[in-house]
This record gives C-alpha cells, structure tokens and sequence, in this order.
C-alpha cells in the first residue's frame, strides 16, 4: 500500500474514532433528560436532514437513493436499530470501556452468523475468534462475581444485532452504494425511533422532547446527530483507502481513547478485567483477519496477474 493511502487511512480512522468518543459523550449527556428512543430519534432526523440537503444540492445523487433490495435494508436497518438502541442504553448507565470492549465480540458473531447463514466455511482461525472472543466477553462481565453487572448483557445483545445488520449489510454492499445504505438506515430508523415519544405525547404525556431540549442540551444533541454521520462516512472510507489488515487494528484504539475518556469526563476506573477481555477479544479478530488476508492474497495476485 502507497504511504500516501497510509496517510488517508489514518486520517480516516482519527476521524472515526473521535466520532465515536463524542457519540458516547453526547449520549451520556443527554440521557440525563432523554430516554434512547428521543436520542436515537435526534441521531437519525439530523443524518436525514443532512443527507436530504446534500441530495437537494447535488440532484445527480438522486438515482443513488432508488428504493431497491428493500428487504435487505429493512432486515439490516430493524436489526441494527434494536443494536442501537442497546448500546446507547447501555452507555448510560456502564462505563464506556466496558461497552465498548465488549462491542468488539460483533466480529466473532458475524464470523458464526456467515456459517450458519451464509453457508461459508469455519476454518480454524474463525473458529478461534469465536472462541476467543466468547472467553474475552466471560472475562468482562464475570458472571457470578460480586462485580458482575447485569446490564453489560446489553451491550452483549447489541453485539448480537449489530452482527445480523452487518450480514445484511454484506449482500447490501455488492448491490447498492454507501449513500443508498446511510439514507435509508436514516430514513427507516427515524420513524422507528420517533413512534414512542410521539405516542407518549399524543396520550397526554410529556411533550416531544425538542419542546424540553434546554441550552445545555444543545450541543450534544447537534454533536450526537453530526458523529452519526461522520462515523459510518469515516469508516467506510478508511476501508475505501486501504486494507481491513491496516484499518481494523487502528479501530481497537477505541477501547483504550474511550477509557481515557471515561477517566477525564466521568472519573471510569481503568478496569484490569476490562482490558483483559478486550486483549482475548482483540486477539481472536486479528488472528482471523491476518489468517483471511492470507487466503485471499493468492487470488488477488492471480487476478492482477491475468488483468482482470
């Protein structure tokens, strides 16, 4: 890979990984006036906003949101939705290196999931990753310890979901682009997200939550809508930009920025067990992604080699 690619790669994933820091912040914040479903309400209305000004601007765009393989989109856009909304509850109330340590198990999900349901083979180092990353997840929760908390369940869960989204995600990705991907997650999570608080004030409950949103709350709801964005966008093009080999290990700098994070905001002890399970975890996806990039370089090289 060209050092220039590097270049883009690490810059990509900078972006990445603050936008996913001040995700949790953002989240953290308002989930001290808001449930999930207001938050993730303000995450989607602003990334619809957002892109539907984009595509206003650049009527070009306009073919690349065609409703198609919608079956796929509301398989991955439920799915991740319910993942969603598990993780930001879980934001609130757990320690933000333990959410996020435990979001790394997504992998060794979709590696059983891609067996299961995509019929492809568990070679030795997926198998290792599921593995590992089951014995990572034991290390973090400690189920039947008195420092055992119930609620990293959730995150657990969400792992789970996040991993069916990404299997829709894959049959979507040879099909439609990136911006047919992200404007129709946002415009189906909306209404998904916005159902509850309106039924709520329909009823004679509280009002909609953009009538209570105080100064304080301002910036981070704006923050929580712009990072939605800008983390997917991020990441998709630091893939775009080099190899998952490169991209994927930079990605694993969340789980100590995020600790570091919890630290200065919140006071969050840096847990031993926490990053204990994150290293097993950590280890089982690179043991897999260097085993798969193996694999696949021979025929890459044959078809350089014939042109194709």
């Amino acid at each position: 890979m060209a050092s220039q690619n590097i270049g883009r790669v690490a810059a990509w994933m900078t972006g990445a990984l603050i936008s996913f820091s001040v995700s949790a912040l953002a989240i953290r914040a308002l989930g001290k006036q808001l449930n999930v479903f207001e938050m993730l309400t303000i995450r989607s209305g602003t990334g619809l906003i957002v892109l539907v000004a984009l595509i206003v601007a650049r009527p070009d765009l306009r073919s690349e949101i065609a409703p198609r393989y919608m079956k796929f989109h509301i398989a991955r856009n439920t799915t991740h939705f319910v993942g969603q909304y598990s993780w930001a509850l879980a934001v609130t109330i757990l320690p933000f290196a333990t959410v996020f340590a435990l979001e790394f198990t997504t992998p060794a999900w979709v590696a059983l999931l891609a067996v299961l349901v995509l019929g492809e083979r568990m070679t030795r180092s997926r198998l290792g990753s599921v593995i590992l990353g089951f014995l990572g997840g034991v290390v973090i929760v400690r189920p039947g310890l008195a420092s055992f908390q119930p609620t990293a369940l959730l995150v657990l869960f969400a792992a789970f979901a996040f991993a069916i989204s990404l299997i829709a995600t894959k049959q979507l990705t040879n099909r439609v682009s990136t911006l047919n991907i992200i404007f129709w997650m946002n415009a189906m999570q909306l209404p998904m997200a916005l159902a509850y608080p309106a039924y709520v004030a329909a009823t004679g409950g509280r009002s909609l939550f953009v009538f209570r949103l105080g100064a304080d709350l301002l910036i981070p709801a704006l923050a929580l809508g712009i990072v939605g964005l800008t983390s997917h966008y991020c990441l998709t093009q630091a893939f775009r930009s080099g190899d998952a080999t490169v991209v994927v290990p930079l990605d694993f700098l969340r789980i100590p920025l995020i600790a570091l994070v919890g630290w200065l905001f919140y006071s969050e002890a840096l847990d031993i067990f926490v990053f204990a399970g994150a290293s097993l975890i950590i280890c089982g996806v690179s043991w897999n992604l260097f085993a798969e990039s193996r694999r696949s370089a021979p025929a890459a090289a044959t078809e350089k080699a014939q042109g194709v």
